[in-house]
């Protein structure tokens, strides 16, 4: 759907544009209807006088629970990542293809993964924050998940920040996420026993069957979250991968085992809250010596080629595999979106813009 002036790409061809917009700021759980899903129009060429931006075809776009976060007005330097502009297309990580470059460090037919808006065609100025593909010979989609974003945080928690050794006890909550189920895999690899919870049955099996965990429980079923801690870990916790927070990590405080480390990845449960749970156990982090120290995976972008170097052999010698959950369109996206807050993706949720 292109009226061409001439010429190929980058020939001011104009382009339908669909987008997914936020129509205002949101308080409490986010509803599909917070988000809408209009068509423009958008010419196929960068900017006049454009020095480094790049403009991209999206081909995946990322679904993740930090953005909850960016949905609601906060102010300046109240949270580590910006709000969406109301009435603008909402942004993530996502997969594209560029049709256009004005930096040297891409060209026209890369692909490229890193964060892009809520569209199918992108001027991405902030290009410091993009990866050239180079490895496709896997799903180009893992670009959004287990070789993106999901991936390094993975990776970054818990080599980096909770340092495992062999034969240490790993606790990690939501999983079966994006984050989760590598976080297990990784545990594996490294020699160590772990468990994991999630929401439903299909999630649990997943964790036992597929990913190789040593143990899982769904916490919808445990009256006790105590008590199931303690039939898991009878000896203790030595790594906590939290992901959850609230009640969770209320009751796996008192399970640390002496010199536990607790890596703080995010808080799915309090996203929606307007009100805050508040957390009784922290003294524990005294009494048992415990570091708990919260991480953003930008800090460790720098070590992204030692991650690939670990990973990609680990695929494609399958020691570590990957489930997404995949909606097609733009128009499926907003669904997708909120379908994390209420766990109804099984895996890495993404969402299937063009397929190139």
């Amino acid at each position: 759907m292109a009226a061409s002036t001439g010429g190929g790409v980058g020939a001011e061809d104009v382009v339908r544009n669909k987008q997914v917009i936020l129509r205002d700021y949101v308080s409490g759980f986010p509803k599909e209807s917070d988000m809408q899903v209009t068509t423009g129009t958008t010419k196929l060429k960068l900017p006049e006088g454009s020095t480094a931006g790049v403009l991209v075809k999206n081909l995946y776009l990322s679904c993740d629970p930090y953005m909850r976060n960016r949905m609601t007005k906060r102010d300046p330097g109240a949270s580590y990542i910006d709000s969406f502009n109301a009435g603008s297309p909402i942004a993530g990580f996502g997969v594209a293809k560029v049709l256009e470059s004005a930096n040297p460090k891409f060209k026209q037919g890369d692909l490229v993964w890193g964060r892009t808006a809520w569209e199918e065609y992108s001027t991405i100025t902030a290009t410091d924050s993009l990866f050239k593909i180079h490895n496709t010979d896997v799903p180009l989609s893992y670009y959004t998940g287990i070789l993106g974003m999901p991936g390094m945080t993975a990776y970054a928690g818990f080599y980096e920040v909770c340092s495992p050794k062999k034969g240490e006890t790993v606790y990690v909550s939501a999983a079966s996420g994006a984050v989760g189920q590598l976080v297990g895999q990784f545990a594996k690899l490294s020699g160590c026993y772990v468990v994991g919870s999630a929401g439903t049955k299909e999630k649990v099996d997943l964790l036992k069957k597929k990913f190789g965990f040593d143990g899982a429980f769904n916490y919808k079923e445990e009256p006790d979250l105590d008590a199931a801690l303690k039939r898991f870990f009878p000896e203790g916790i030595d790594i906590y991968f939290e992901n959850v927070g609230g009640k969770m990590l209320d009751a796996v405080l008192p399970n640390m085992r002496v010199h536990g480390r607790i890596a703080v990845c995010g808080m799915i449960s309090q996203y929606n809250l307007e009100q805050p749970e508040g957390v009784h156990n922290l003294m524990y982090l005294v009494i048992k010596q415990v570091r708990m120290e919260g991480f953003l995976v930008f800090d460790y972008y720098h070590l992204y080629g030692k991650f690939l170097e670990m990973v990609l052999p680990a695929i494609k010698e399958g020691k570590i595999t990957y489930v997404e959950d995949v909606v097609e369109g733009l128009e499926s996206a907003p669904a997708a979106l909120i379908g994390l807050f209420a766990g109804r993706n099984v895996g890495k949720q993404v969402v299937l813009v063009s397929r190139e």
